[in-house]
């Protein structure tokens, strides 16, 4: 079996393992990196560890966007989902789309991994069917980083929105329990736990929405699509009706079908358009900033050559025979897309997230030693053969 071939084996093998990703940055072949690796100056990334409180407590592997200046800014915590498998083995949380939105209007973004994952101290506890349990169990990580953001010079702790994705979301809602002053509102992205070990899953999601919503008292916008692979829309909307009836605020934005899963939706670009304009609507009414006041870079794109079709697989150079059929994968993917290959023979595609045509470049240099070039981005091809 050729190089290649395995390559995009193991590729296929992660992207199945993870078929039913939390928060995707993006989906990628071959090889086993799914973001790019490189920072994002333009909106100040730092890494800190966020100091763990108390008996036991843990130390919070936590990534800082902030606009330039002295600040204060008004900030958004993200919460991030679960991945299959060992959390410590997670990659740290960096919501780039979802951050870029909000640094570009003057906000602070503060994403920590929560307890057990990635790099952070402690460990991740399932306990089966508790889900409520679950959601508040994490929710007091979420704490700790709202007293940590509370001390930092450049944050205004009266300018506070607590937001998450899938687990992130339960976390977040969970948080809307015991909420400190400063925090205005919570946003869930497609929130909740299926735990495989619990046979009533459904059941205790909608236990853990009831009692949430009975003990919470701050607005909150939910974003739940139609073709989610986690949980149908069935269930969202079972989960908004038992979040409201014990006094929850909530508003829900059905955005229909998303490529295809709408659990991806925070973590990918393309899918700004969607969730910002209810964001900006949400985040008016709680008197806070919306318009753009920080120049953020945005990715350029390479312009077409004409160099060949898109769909001519022949005519992709270096390319052995797994290249051609990973090219062939790579023409069924969603747009936004990017195909890289190098004269080595290395390729690698990318789907989705912030920047595919990055992932796409850093995951076929990790196999390759010439320099790796955009082939295709989108639907142009944008090679040039000089």
């Amino acid at each position: 079996m050729s190089i290649g071939r395995t390559l995009a084996l193991i590729a296929l093998i992660v992207l199945t393992a993870l078929a039913l990703p939390p928060f995707a940055p993006a989906r990628a072949a071959p090889g086993m990196a799914t973001a790019s690796t490189t920072s994002a100056p333009d909106m100040n990334e730092t890494v800190v560890m966020i100091p763990g409180e108390g008996a036991g407590a843990a130390a919070l592997e936590t990534t800082l966007f902030t606009p330039d200046g002295k600040g204060p800014f008004p900030v958004v915590i993200f919460n991030h989902g679960k991945e299959r498998g060992d959390p410590h083995r997670q990659a740290r949380s960096r919501p780039l789309a979802f951050a870029r939105e909000f640094v570009r209007r003057g906000y602070m973004v503060v994403a920590p991994n929560r307890r057990g994952f990635a790099r952070s101290g402690g460990i991740y506890t399932e306990q089966s069917c508790a889900i409520d349990a679950n959601g508040l169990e994490q929710a007091a990580d979420i704490a700790a980083t709202v007293r940590y953001v509370a001390h930092l010079a450049n944050a205004d702790a009266s300018r506070i929105v607590i937001a998450g994705a899938s687990q992130g979301g339960l976390a977040t809602l969970a948080y809307g329990v015991q909420p400190v002053a400063g925090v205005r509102g919570l946003i869930n992205f497609v929130g909740g736990l299926h735990q495989d070990s619990c046979v009533q899953w459904q059941q205790a999601m909608i236990d853990a929405f009831r009692d949430y919503g009975q003990r919470s008292r701050l607005p909150t916008l939910w974003f739940y699509g139609d073709n989610d692979l986690f949980w149908p829309q069935a269930l969202a909307q079972h989960l908004l009706t038992v979040y409201r009836e014990g006094g929850g605020l909530a508003t829900m934005m059905d955005f229909g079908n998303y490529k295809d899963n709408a659990h991806r939706l925070v973590g990918d670009r393309d899918a700004v358009p969607i969730w910002w304009p209810a964001v900006e609507n949400f985040l008016v009414a709680l008197h806070l900033p919306v318009a753009p006041r920080h120049p953020v870079a945005q990715t350029l794109r390479p312009p077409a050559t004409g160099y060949a079709p898109l769909d001519a697989v022949a005519a992709v150079p270096y390319l052995d025979d797994d290249g051609r059929e990973g090219y062939a994968a790579f023409l069924q993917q969603y747009p936004s897309r990017a195909f890289a290959v190098s004269a080595s023979g290395a390729w690698s595609w990318a789907e989705g997230g912030d920047d595919p045509t990055a992932v796409a470049l850093d995951n076929c240099q990790r196999n390759s030693h010439e320099p790796c070039r955009l082939y295709a981005v989108d639907f142009d091809v944008v090679w040039n053969a000089h």
